[in-house]
């Protein structure tokens, strides 16, 4: 009985061990699922926007197209008096009126219908200027000057741009995209994770070896 009972104690332990250990993998990778979903999510936002400033600048454009082009009704115009000859002085007139109300229309209705796209090229070219999440990932990181969590860079961030809406499960996303391709150092302190640049510890490793190694040496 006793060894049965150890047998039993055991297998529970080995169980309650494998599903805490699954339960931990499937939380990562919802985390990690749920951060792919929020880059996509805010792709596709900037992509809406984008299309919601060329589509105002299609219509734009187009409008100016159709208002540019009133002079086939004051040309059909002579065409009615020309049956009689002594209608023709007064006609003349009413075809050069209408032609100067035609232009003062047109310009009138061009200079507003102008002004759309360039406030459509402008606000396209500051939404160009903005800088990507990793380009300030990369440049927070490397005003630092000790290791920070992905927590610490999504909260300063988040205070630095609070137009931009950065979670911290987006930010460990793209830095960790960072890590894999050597832009971005990742070190472990107990349960949590830290972050610096590669950039950032270039000029620190040449510095401290030597103070390292100096006591070793005398």
């Amino acid at each position: 009985m006793p060894d049965t009972q150890t047998a039993t104690t055991e297998l529970t332990s080995h169980y309650t061990a494998q599903v805490a250990g699954d339960l931990d993998r499937n939380a990562k990778e919802q985390d990690r699922i749920g951060a792919e979903i929020d880059a996509l999510q805010e792709q596709l936002l900037a992509l809406q926007h984008d299309h919601t400033v060329l589509t105002s600048m299609q219509k734009a454009l187009g409008t100016t197209d159709t208002v540019t082009q009133p002079a086939p009704d004051a040309a059909a115009a002579p065409s009615v008096p020309r049956q009689k000859t002594t209608a023709q002085p007064d006609a003349g007139k009413r075809v050069r009126a209408k032609k100067t109300v035609a232009a003062q229309g047109g310009e009138a209705v061009k200079k507003p219908a102008a002004k759309k796209p360039e406030a459509a090229a402008k606000a396209t070219a500051a939404k160009a200027v903005q800088p990507t999440l990793v380009e300030l990932i990369r440049r927070h990181l490397t005003e630092q000057s000790e290791p920070r969590s992905a927590a610490e860079i999504a909260t300063a961030l988040g205070q630095a741009h609070p137009d931009r809406n950065i979670k911290t499960t987006v930010v460990r996303t793209t830095v960790e995209g960072l890590v894999a391709k050597s832009h971005v150092q990742r070190t472990k302190q107990g349960s949590s994770v830290y972050y610096t640049t590669t950039d950032a510890q270039k000029p620190t490793t040449p510095a401290t070896a030597p103070a390292e190694h100096q006591p070793e040496t005398s």
